[in-house]
């Protein structure tokens, strides 16, 4: 039996005792399910109706129960939605005796999955639900907003279109080879039309790389020599005191890990061991650590003492930043008499470390205040990615092949754009993205 012919239930609602739990169904057998318990007659679509469930004479809960009628609901199927009492056993209890009348249990993401399977939202769309349900900032929240209102799907549909467009003239020039000057026309359209696609493309994909930052966060690692004030600069960032502070070098001899929201732009802060030859076995692994966390880093964090005057141990860990996005920065500024303009001083243990974040944001380049519809996902990239070598390489054919021969790297970045609204995806990547949602999602 395809699985979209059977009626799921879950709940929708977190799964502990609260004032009000809410239980969906969603298929065909929703509607006659739900009225087998229920205590009054069911017929208008959209109209929340009082009453009590009971089995076999027993008495369950007292409720009220909206009927949504497909296609004109969110799965696009007969949905039925109950909210109840929010104790976990009378929501067990609903669920279970709806298993038993003949539904099943909802796998992860299925409501949105069949929403998906009956074209009420596309893949952009569907992915920004997970990502709403999954914000932890306003500017996230935005982001994904854009995405299941279908603003961001907008982006696509167009460029799309165009090269749909594009297609079909090759196709007619192929079926009529004798007409030179139409294959002419259309060589020069190829070229004009795959330049102006790119170009918005690379536009999407520079937005989209951005919009991926403030979606995922930015990994960002605190490296130096020990005693310099990693762990007061990462207690000064989160506001609060996670790292043990001494005059001890050596202290931290673990990784140490806090996340926070720089106005809108979030940051996974990791705090290393100092880095420097060092005998001790325990210590030797936090600095092996720490030079592995900063291979995986987004951004460094170079903290040295402006106190002291450069070492060779310093100088070092300068040759493993080659390549790297980093920031130098001068802790303890309050022992410095005379401060040179062209360096970030920060006092870590005084809180005052305003530079640091502003340069934090400006190495990024982003603009939290003006956030706009964009793609986010490494999937969404990855397409734009693709789609923008084909072009790249159905233009560089176009002055050396046929029409048939274009039309194929033609069709391959079509197919990105298809791809990215979910259009042809296939099963195993549809399960694998709606795998990763809550149930009841």
């Amino acid at each position: 039996m395809n699985k979209f012919n059977q009626t799921i239930v879950s709940l929708i609602t977190p799964p502990f005792n609260s004032a009000v739990s809410v239980i969906r169904l969603s298929g065909d057998d929703s509607l006659s399910l739900a009225q087998t318990i229920f205590s009054r007659k069911i017929e208008k679509p959209r109209y929340a109706y009082y009453g009590n469930l009971s089995y076999q004479g027993e008495e369950i809960d007292q409720v009220v129960l909206i009927y949504y009628k497909g296609p004109n609901s969110f799965t696009g199927e007969d949905v039925v939605e109950i909210s109840l009492h929010g104790s976990m056993l009378i929501v067990n209890q609903v669920i279970s005796l709806f298993i038993t009348l003949g539904a099943r249990l909802a796998e992860r993401g299925e409501f949105s999955s069949r929403a998906f399977y009956h074209h009420k939202i596309d893949l952009v769309q569907a992915e920004g639900i997970n990502s709403l349900i999954n914000s932890t900032t306003l500017e996230q929240k935005k982001i994904a907003l854009y995405s299941l209102k279908g603003d961001t799907s907008k982006l696509i549909t167009p460029l799309k279109e165009k090269l749909g467009k594009l297609l079909a003239n090759i196709e007619v020039n192929i079926d009529y080879p004798e007409y030179l000057d139409i294959e002419e026309v259309t060589i020069s359209k190829v070229r004009e039309i795959t330049l102006e696609i790119s170009k918005e493309i690379k536009s999407l994909a520079k937005n989209a790389s951005k919009s991926s930052l403030v979606m995922n966060g930015i990994k960002v690692c605190l490296v130096g020599e020990p005693n310099v004030g990693k762990s007061s600069l990462l207690n000064a960032l989160l506001n609060q005191k996670k790292a043990l502070v001494s005059s001890i070098p050596g202290t931290t001899r673990d990784v140490v890990e806090g996340s926070i929201s720089l106005n809108g732009l979030p940051l996974h802060l990791i705090d290393t061991a100092g880095i420097r030859e060092s005998k001790d076995e325990i210590e030797k692994m936090g600095i092996e650590l720490s030079l592995k966390s900063l291979e995986e880093a987004d951004l460094i964090i170079f903290i040295r003492d402006a106190s002291k005057s450069n070492s060779i141990e310093e100088q070092e860990i300068l040759d493993k930043l080659k390549d790297k996005k980093y920031i130098e920065v001068f802790n303890k500024s309050d022992l410095v008499s005379e401060l040179d303009e062209d360096k970030i001083y920060i006092s870590a243990l005084n809180n005052d470390i305003e530079k640091l974040k502003n340069e934090i944001l400006k190495i990024f380049d982003l603009d939290l205040k003006s956030i706009e519809p964009s793609l986010f996902s490494s999937r969404e990239i990855g397409l734009l990615n693709k789609a923008l070598s084909s072009l790249s390489k159905a233009n560089e054919d176009s002055y050396l092949y046929s029409l048939d021969i274009v039309s194929i790297s033609l069709k391959e970045a079509y197919d990105c754009l298809k791809d990215l609204l979910g259009e042809s995806v296939n099963v195993d990547l549809e399960k694998e993205i709606f795998s990763h949602f809550c149930v009841g999602k």
